[in-house]
């Protein structure tokens, strides 16, 4: 079978913004169009947010799988800090001015300690730390300050970096979203990072993650487990189904120590496990009585350790473990850890997510990005923004990727209702790439029979949109799927 090469929409929009590059007149234009480029050449960019003390620092280092982010109350963490791929090590400072400057940094207890030297916090825009870890090939991972702060400051420095509107657009292409308890603060950010200015606007760019999960019930051993009901409830919430994709259960802390476990831990650890057994059960009911000098032949000061790096439930959990002997060393438990952290199905959801869409997702930010600098051009080359933007609003009619986005978020929630049978063609066409795919064909099918099942489903799926009966959801997701299979047709040569 032969098929015409149709270039993806994020490669459409690539040349469109190569093109403003090099025609601009005004520099101001050409260098952020200039940034779209290499925004679209590069990885896709997923910021982590949420309220202060949600636990982001913990757990951007939990998928990097290193201790990177500071994770206490230091001046880095009121500053928007992206991590990414590097080919070296190397930590500069982007300034509201434009200059870059590079900063000086050393690692502290695994975590970097970077100085600002001379530097304000209010001239740095962003700190860009570049890692060679093979965890940031295909992602770059933005850590930014807690909202709700008691600094506004901090919070303003977030909502501007993130919150789409009509002046300027999210300067992430999706969003991990920390959440305790739904907070009417949480509802607020994800609709405002929801970016509508795209045709088919779709939440499938964010996720929530509830956070902290092991301290729910007092870090009982049972946790996670009430934890996984909570976020359960959460996903069938309306006001959070229209704002996220999913949301799932994160012990962040308990995540990063299991990938940085160290043996001089689990020593400590041991100690524990040959306490009384009446003794470390009077131990393991809170923090204060764990702590208690006369408690146990471990010192105090190690015990503190051991509650910084996995809190009450990690403790628990690692004792557990160690006294059952499924677990006596560092290679053992740290992976027992990162098992019930939740860090495993965090990755999958990701993986699932965020993975197919990357491309999709970029080319969502580039075309508001685009659009912004086109109403900027308009006073100094209205010509050449015109042009620009007529051929925006022909790529954004044409592509069926956005509609297809679109259609993906309303199958995974239920916000649609078909049969079984129609919810797996339909999961097969938001997810094909490739005419095959789509229909559900081998991938040797001839052109004539991707014709003709292309035109069958096009038929079947316009009846059953002019069902009377059909609500606007259902009449929406039969569109999409009648754009994609008019796509497929058209593409086969």
């Amino acid at each position: 079978m032969t098929v015409t090469a149709q270039p993806g929409v994020a490669e459409e929009i690539l040349e469109v913004a190569r093109s403003l590059a090099d025609r601009a007149r005004d520099a101001e234009s050409a260098a952020a169009a200039g940034e779209v480029v290499e925004r679209l050449s590069g990885p896709l960019r997923v910021a982590i947010a949420g309220r202060v003390k949600a636990g982001k620092s913990t757990l951007l280092n939990a998928l990097v799988g290193e201790r990177l982010a500071p994770t206490d109350a230091g001046e880095c963490t009121r500053i928007v800090s992206r991590y990414q791929r590097g080919a070296g090590y190397e930590v500069v400072a982007r300034l509201r001015d434009g200059r870059i400057e590079p900063l000086g940094f050393s690692r502290s207890e695994g975590a970097l300690d970077i100085r600002l030297g001379s530097l304000a916090e209010a001239d740095i825009d962003t700190i860009d730390v570049s890692w060679p870890t093979s965890t940031l090939a295909d992602v770059t991972l933005i850590d930014t300050p807690g909202l709700a702060s008691i600094n506004d400051q901090n919070s303003r420095r977030t909502r501007e970096f993130l919150e789409a509107d009509a002046d300027r657009p999210s300067d992430a292409d999706a969003v991990i979203y920390l959440i305790r308890h739904a907070h009417r603060t949480d509802i607020s950010f994800l609709d405002a990072f929801m970016d509508r200015s795209v045709t088919a606007a779709s939440p499938v760019n964010a996720v929530a993650v509830l956070s902290r999960a092991d301290e729910i019930g007092g870090g009982r051993l049972d946790a996670m487990e009430s934890a996984a009901r909570i976020a359960r409830r959460y996903e069938s919430d309306p006001q959070l189904t229209g704002l996220c994709a999913a949301v799932v259960p994160m012990a962040g802390l308990l995540a990063e120590t299991g990938l940085t476990l160290r043996e001089d831990e689990v020593a400590s650890l041991r100690v524990l496990v040959n306490t009384d057994d009446e003794l470390l059960s009077r131990m393991l009911l809170s923090a204060d009585y764990f702590c208690e000098i006369s408690s146990s032949d471990l010192t105090v000061e190690l015990r503190r350790d051991l509650l910084a790096r996995l809190g009450m439930f990690g403790v628990r959990l690692a004792l557990q473990e160690m006294r059952s002997g499924r677990a006596s060393t560092a290679a053992t438990l740290g992976p027992i850890l990162v098992e019930h952290s939740g860090l495993v199905e965090l990755r999958q959801l990701l993986s699932r997510h965020f993975g197919p869409r990357a491309r999709v997702l970029q080319a969502r930010t580039a075309l508001s990005s685009l659009r912004t600098i086109c109403r900027s051009l308009r006073e100094t080359d209205p010509a050449l923004a015109a042009e620009i933007e007529r051929e925006l609003e022909r790529i954004e009619v044409t592509t069926v990727e956005f509609a297809q986005v679109r259609g993906a978020h309303l199958l995974s929630t239920g916000a649609v209702t078909v049969s079984p049978e129609e919810s797996v063609e339909l999961q097969r066409i938001v997810a094909g790439r490739t005419g095959p795919a789509v229909l559900g064909l081998d991938p040797s099918a001839s052109i004539d029979e991707v014709r003709a099942a292309a035109i069958a489903g096009i038929g079947r799926w316009r009846t059953r949109a002019g069902d009377p009966l059909a609500d606007p959801l259902t009449m929406e997701i039969c569109d999409v799927a009648i754009r994609t299979l008019e796509r497929v047709y058209a593409d086969v040569a």
